[in-house]
């Protein structure tokens, strides 16, 4: 079930670790993006020969020249810095933590999505995964499916969901939940040819029962505008669709690898139960 794109992200793993020239990566990323010589040199408005000199060693680029052969093959922000550095240029894009002074404005309107998701789940997440920010609703959701967290804990939306022990008991359609998150992070893997990202993907596949299914057939409930989560503990059923949202412009490699995920209830009763936890939520802490 899964594409040759898995095999090409753990190739990119060997290739792109340590100090690899700057014409390695060069060939590596025009042959991830499916381009010849010819078309490659055409989006870059420069020789075909020039080109094959630079991916050959023959030549060394400029930094305007590795910034437009960054930009003619739609490579990430973090990989463009990648290129630069092994071409022996400093980085061109910053990578700022989401608590800087320079993200302020970008904090604040993560901060304001939300809390305009209430009472219904959201999250800010980075490029693999990892919990940047959570609404208190999401954080209700989280307690009542696994219990409490203790403040501060690292988490992996990814491991959380793939993992054996976490969600997965919870989350009844979880092969088909699963099969579809692992084709994103596959893609993702594919696209940004990260040591990370292709070492998250290795990660989940290895999670016991992944394999069996990634080979299974498509469930019935996939037929729908979109495939949800079902999830139920005791009594409690839940069924939510999720949206996700990156930012247009970015000009930070933060920013660009930044999502913020959100939870809708796909029925009235799943609202009901989110409304009614948010609603004695606000009660406590009135009390408090």
């Amino acid at each position: 079930m899964l594409s040759t794109g898995i095999v090409t992200a753990t190739t990119s793993q060997v290739l792109l670790k340590g100090q690899v020239s700057f014409a390695a990566r060069l060939q590596w990323w025009r042959r991830r993006r499916g381009l010849s010589q010819l078309e490659l040199a055409g989006r870059a408005e420069i020789s075909q020969r020039h080109l094959s000199f630079l991916e050959l060693g023959r030549a060394s680029p400029s930094r305007q020249m590795v910034l437009r052969l960054a930009d003619a093959l739609d490579v990430p922000l973090r990989q463009h810095n990648a290129l630069l550095l092994a071409a022996g240029f400093a980085p061109t894009w910053r990578e700022s933590g989401l608590d800087a002074p320079e993200l302020a404005q970008i904090a604040s309107a993560v901060d304001r999505m939300l809390t305009k998701q209430e009472p219904f789940p959201a999250v800010a997440v980075d490029r693999n995964w990892r919990l940047l920010k959570a609404n208190g609703a999401a954080v209700r959701l989280v307690e009542f499916l696994v219990g409490p967290i203790a403040p501060g804990t690292p988490i992996n939306l990814a491991d959380a969901l793939v993992a054996p022990d976490v969600l997965r008991p919870h989350l009844q359609n979880w092969p088909e939940v699963v099969r579809y998150f692992i084709r994103s992070v596959e893609a993702d893997a594919a696209a940004d040819g990260s040591d990370e990202t292709g070492a998250l993907l290795e990660r989940l596949l290895a999670y016991k029962g992944v394999a069996a299914a990634l080979k299974g057939p498509p469930s019935d409930s996939a037929s729908g505008p979109v495939l949800p989560m079902h999830f139920r503990k005791g009594k409690t059923a839940l069924s939510l669709f999720t949206t996700i949202a990156t930012l247009g412009t970015p000009q930070d490699v933060t920013a660009q690898e930044l999502r913020v995920e959100s939870f809708f209830p796909l029925d009235e009763e799943t609202a009901k139960v989110l409304r009614g936890w948010a609603t004695k939520g606000n009660a406590r802490a009135r009390r408090r």
